[in-house]
């Protein structure tokens, strides 16, 4: 019996299959059965009622009664399937789909969206106040300041943009061998910009604080002239003949671009088709990612900010692993227009810098819509000042009480000596991983202890209680989406990595996620941005550990979140595992840093730059720095 995909899926509906999947599930078993001569357009497919059973099984549906199999298959008559016919318009990445997630609009369902109120709300970033920096004889000796410092030597021309440059370009040069967190130098554009720089400001043409400073772009943003290769095997050659937003937005206030720097392949981990970035602090464990060389880079003093992306962690992973501040907006606030796109309703763009006062900087230059990005929202961040002991503190009391006791596997009886020795090396595994969580746990409660120094009343509150976790294969939906024609085709065998976990799995495991549990998903999340909303009307601020649900949760409901520094371990650290499999940002071990966060409200970024800077303030870590000699 020959078939085609249109007249199947109308069958389908007629014998009561609810389940989108298990017609595409079923058409592909058909088609894959046939003889090479019978796969093209004029010979349809054939299909056996054993193939049904095969699909309902994959979709979670049946069984079916020899009675529905038939009705499926007396009904397949016409040739052209919609799926083939999609498939031929070979959509490239940045086409975006015919839906648009925000934020605000989803948390104040059935209330009217008031856009000139959010961009009050967002009035009020902050001015650091401080003495002016004096300039050292050796400037690379300013390789570790801040953009506010720069700023001043900059506007005052004490300093060029052209030598600040070059003292760049040089670090990345001689670290990229260690570190390996360039991809891409845009040496010739950078020099370029630094004299147009310095000529506009000795004019007395002076742009603002990003002016004639260096920065670093996350590869998986177009810049014309130079490869965008989204860290991948397979696009080490592609370009664009555009800017991305952001990257026009930092060339509008003069910020000097002087490399693209390393992602792990198509925003995954840290490693890339040219290696695996590295951790400044312990240059023999990888720096984290997805934003890998951003965090890499300016840890080791070789860019004066950068730019980095999350999906689920890309900022907070390297930030933490790197000891950086960054800062991860709320969805839509920042355009991602010339960004690769890895999930149309979780991907943003933020600041990765040495202190938080910079990423208050950059966010106000890059922060509004642009008029492409269906999601961005109409608001911009505006600087100005909040004060922060009006702030209601909150902080998630349950991921601050003592672990609970660690269960271990207990020995099976008739345990072969092969099960034995496993169920010791995952014990041990656990115990490692408990031991590691210990003694992080004692940075946590400290920043606590040092809020209430400061003067903070912190009230408990807690994550509402919704399955977050099941939640996440929205985003892998979506990017195999945004990379379809990598899966179909073939070439996802060019990516670097190919494990379990990695992307050409999981794009393949990721067509078989129903389109109807995809939708529930996405009520379930609708559910969790409401909720997280009701909690930031309590409180205006939640410190948390960096790591744990709230991660999961927060970049689901699109709420920012400042991630801070927060010291170094000390020689009694558990020593790290012997092989960094990337999974875990908690085993740098001696002397590698620690981070704490806080989260926000929707477009809330002031408050939390507010909380944030007061407590940078009164702990510096932010000006801890590797010894990279």
């Amino acid at each position: 019996m020959t078939i085609n995909r249109r007249s199947f899926l109308n069958a389908c509906a007629k014998a009561g299959i609810a389940s989108p999947l298990f017609p595409g599930v079923l058409f592909t078993l058909a088609s894959q059965s046939q003889e090479p001569a019978a796969t093209d357009e004029s010979k349809p497919p054939v299909i056996t009622p054993e193939m049904i059973d095969q699909a309902g099984l994959i979709a979670g549906i049946g069984p079916f009664t020899a009675e529905q199999k038939q009705m499926m298959i007396d009904g397949l008559v016409d040739q052209n399937g919609s799926i083939k016919a999609i498939r031929k318009l070979e959509m490239p990445n940045s086409v975006q789909p015919a839906f648009a997630f925000h934020p605000l609009a989803a948390a104040e369902a059935g209330h009217a969206v008031n856009c000139s109120e959010a961009i009050s709300i967002l009035q009020g970033g902050l001015r650091p106040s401080s003495t002016p920096p004096t300039v050292p004889e050796n400037i690379e000796s300013l390789a570790f300041y801040s953009v506010y410092e720069f700023g001043n030597l900059l506007q005052q021309r004490k300093i060029t943009s052209l030598a600040l440059t070059q003292m760049y370009l040089a670090r990345l040069k001689r670290y990229d061998s260690k570190l390996h967190f360039v991809i891409t130098l845009t040496e010739e554009r950078a020099i370029a910009q630094a004299k147009a720089a310095d000529a506009e400001i000795a004019a007395g043409h002076y742009r603002g604080p990003l002016h004639g400073i260096p920065w670093g772009a996350k590869d998986l943003l177009a810049v014309k002239g130079y490869p965008t290769t989204w860290g991948a095997g397979g696009f080490e050659k592609q370009t664009f003949d555009e800017d991305a937003t952001v990257v026009e937005r930092l060339d509008a206030a003069g910020a000097v671009l002087v490399a693209k720097l390393t992602l792990g392949a198509l925003a995954m981990g840290d490693k890339w088709y040219g290696g695996r970035t590295r951790n400044p602090w312990n240059p023999a464990q990888g720096s984290s990612g997805s934003s890998a060389g951003p965090g890499s880079a300016v840890s080791a003093g070789c860019v004066g900010f950068a730019i980095g992306s999350e999906t689920l962690g890309s900022i907070s992973s390297p930030s933490t692993r790197c000891g950086v501040t960054g800062l991860r907006p709320t969805f839509g606030l920042v355009p991602r227009t010339g960004a690769m796109a890895l999930s149309w309703t979780m991907d943003k763009l933020g600041p990765m810098c040495r202190s938080v006062h910079d990423c208050s900087l950059v966010l106000e230059a890059i922060a509004g819509a642009d008029g492409k990005d269906l999601s961005a929202a109409p608001i911009r961040f505006d600087g100005g000042a909040v004060d922060w002991h009006k702030l209601r503190i909150g902080y998630l009391k349950s991921e601050f009480d003592p672990l609970p006791p660690l269960k271990l596997e207990e020995a099976k009886p008739g345990e072969s000596a092969d099960d034995m020795k496993k169920r010791e090396e995952r014990n041990a595994f656990q115990k490692a991983a408990r031991a590691r969580r210990e003694y992080d746990r004692r940075y946590d409660l400290a920043a606590i202890d040092k809020l209430r120094t400061m003067g903070v009343d912190l009230i408990p509150v807690e994550l509402p209680k919704l399955p977050w976790g099941a939640m996440v294969p929205l985003l892998t939906a979506e990017a195999a989406a945004a990379f379809d024609e990598l899966t179909l085709t073939g070439r996802d065998k060019l990516l670097t990595e190919q494990g379990v976990e990695d992307w050409p799995n999981a794009f393949r495991t990721a067509r078989f996620y129903p389109a109807v549990d995809y939708i529930q998903a996405n009520r379930a999340r609708l559910l969790g941005v409401q909720q997280m909303s009701a909690l930031f009307e309590k409180v205006d601020i939640i410190a948390t550990p960096t790591n744990g649900d709230q991660l999961v949760a927060t970049n689901l409901s699109g709420h920012p979140a400042l991630i801070l520094p927060n010291g170094l371990r000390g020689e009694d650290a558990p020593r790290p595992p012997e092989i960094d499999d990337g999974d875990n940002d908690d085993i740098g071990g001696p002397g590698t840093p620690v981070s704490f966060t806080f989260l926000a409200g929707h477009y809330q970024e002031a408050k939390l730059v507010a909380i944030g800077a007061a407590y940078q303030d009164a702990t510096g870590f932010n000006k801890l720095h590797p010894k990279l000699d």
